[in-house]
């Protein structure tokens, strides 16, 4: 009996999906576990397995096309099996979509046939990629190719700002650069043409502009190439060219120290599901052709960056002048998401002063440990992921019909880079030790100052620590980095005239401010919350508890 499979919902605020890759064509064999297609949430692109086994008899949704969670997706039964009945009941506005068995996946007709623009063979446009989950537009910072090279699969096209961080756009096609939609410097929403890739010497006369007006008539078999020809893109799962052409699944983070290390994907087996290649596999996959790989890559980008000194402009004694300074993405998002957060979340503010004698003894003894390194911040965020177990609600988020309380601990650490912020997130911080926490935010604040963090190494904080306090900052106050309920704002550690058995002797304080929505948070809470963070900063040996 045929099974209809129908659009899942992947994520808690998928509303609809979009099919970026279907792995499998009508009429080819289908086993539990294989994998369907790759569908694009708002979040994420993941791949979608089968429950079921068969033959794929139908496919309701194309390649680039988007609909909502429940629309029918697929029809797998017996080959020959009358599914007419399933699919006029599926969704009236469905037509059947007839692909031949012996055609390959990449030519599924997937433009509507109303429509006579088509691109000409082995044309691909790349549009403008969403590269993060707030993203709307980004701006070319550089193109590294020019009209009339040759693009190999995996160059580097363009760097892109957006909203976050700068980010290197590779290409997962090859030819030669035809067109480039938009010139350094200039932004563009999502989806926008970026560029044109095809054969040398092909006439693309009207297919940007046709591509514009019509969107989807051209947009179905290039909406992939937009999506997938980032290695950025947050993905669950990322698929790579073998040497002899076939596929290799493996994790964005595991394809990412892949690249870094030199290791060919192709030589690592994978242990994690149906194959998959992890993070571990390729941390412990050692040869000595990928340690040679290996140190050519690290040498490789101190070869190509270069130092720059921002000359400043010369102001005659008397004289006025000003200069304006183009707004970036990131400066852009800044200023719209604090904005939102300061007018829409009442927040209120929370100040405790902590003694920090006792921290500075622990920190010298655990710095005393050969090739252990932790700071005073690290400290801070492990007290506060155990102070968030212990008071959940505010490790919690804000919706209009409930709010969310969070029981796992995601820190977010706010990291100043050259044109903002960004704040990167420690994932199960509770479950980190202070070496672990320290290795984890020095590796991601160096990612941030290089312009190199992930977006999935950015999303997904439950609450988020600020620490000006190494600027010599007394106290401060943050705006709530949303959806996030609260920030811990921290200032330094001040050598002071304190009281102790009343007694005036020479004490170590900090002060720490609590920045709460009141949404979410009431004072009672987070007064709470502040008097167990004390507990464990004041006496550190209660965090092993």
């Amino acid at each position: 009996m045929a099974t209809k499979i129908t659009m899942p919902r992947l994520s808690d605020t998928m509303t609809e999906g979009t099919v970026a890759t279907w792995l499998k064509k009508v009429g080819d064999k289908v086993s539990e576990g294989d994998i369907l297609a790759e569908i694009e949430t708002d979040k994420a692109t993941m791949e979608f397995e089968s429950f079921n086994s068969g033959t794929l008899l139908y496919i309701g949704i194309n390649e680039g096309e988007t609909a909502a969670v429940d629309s029918l997706l697929a029809i797998i039964g017996k080959e020959g099996e009358d599914i007419s009945g399933l699919i006029s009941g599926g969704n009236s506005t469905l037509t059947t979509t007839e692909v031949k068995a012996e055609a390959p996946a990449e030519e599924q007709p997937t433009i509507d046939n109303s429509q006579s623009t088509a691109l000409p063979k082995g044309v691909v446009v790349v549009t403008m990629p969403r590269l993060s989950d707030t993203m709307t537009e980004g701006t070319v910072a550089t193109w590294l190719k020019k009209v009339g090279d040759k693009v190999s699969e995996g160059d580097i096209l363009a760097e892109i700002e957006t909203d976050k961080a700068t980010m290197e756009f590779e290409s997962f096609n090859a030819g030669t650069l035809l067109f480039i939609g938009i010139n350094e410097g200039q932004s563009a929403p999502v989806d926008s043409v970026l560029a044109i890739i095809g054969p040398d010497g092909t006439d693309i006369t009207g297919v940007a502009e046709n591509f514009k007006k019509g969107g989807a008539s051209v947009a179905p078999a290039t909406t992939v190439e937009a999506t997938t020809s980032s290695n950025v893109v947050a993905t669950s799962t990322e698929v790579a060219p073998t040497e002899n052409g076939g596929r290799i699944f493996a994790s964005p983070l595991a394809k990412q120290i892949a690249k870094d290390k030199g290791i060919n994907l192709s030589q690592v087996k994978g242990s994690g599901e149906n194959g998959r290649i992890t993070k571990s596999d390729v941390e412990n996959f050692t040869t000595s052709a990928a340690a040679s790989s290996q140190s050519q890559t690290v040498v490789t980008p101190s070869a190509v960056e270069v130092p720059t000194t921002v000359v400043k402009p010369f102001v005659p004694a008397g004289e006025t002048f000003s200069e304006e300074i183009k707004n970036s993405q990131m400066r852009k998002t800044i200023a719209k998401r604090l904005s939102e957060s300061i007018f829409t979340a009442p927040h209120f503010y929370l100040t405790i002063e902590v003694t920090m004698d006792e921290a500075m003894k622990s920190r010298a003894v655990i710095n005393s440990v050969p090739d252990t390194k932790v700071s005073f911040n690290d400290m801070v965020i492990k007290a506060c992921a155990m102070a968030l177990k212990k008071h959940p609600k505010v490790n919690s988020q804000w919706k209009e019909d409930a709010i969310t309380i969070n029981h796992h601990v995601n820190v977010g650490v706010a990291v100043a880079v050259e044109d903002g912020l960004v704040v990167p997130v420690l994932r199960f911080t509770d479950q980190m030790s202070l070496s672990q926490i320290g290795g984890n935010v020095k590796d991601l604040a160096g990612k941030a100052k290089s312009k190199k963090l992930q977006p999935a190494e950015m999303e997904g904080s439950t609450f988020t620590v600020s620490n000006l306090g190494m600027f010599g900052i007394q106290s401060f106050t943050s705006i709530i980095n949303q959806p996030n309920s609260a920030i811990l704002s921290v200032g330094a550690i001040e050598e002071k005239p304190v009281v102790k058995n009343g007694q005036i002797v020479v004490g170590n304080t900090m002060v720490l401010t609590l920045a709460c929505d009141h949404r979410t948070v009431d004072g009672a809470t987070g007064a709470q919350f502040l008097q167990t963070l004390r507990q464990y900063l004041e006496n550190p040996v209660t965090m092993l508890a």
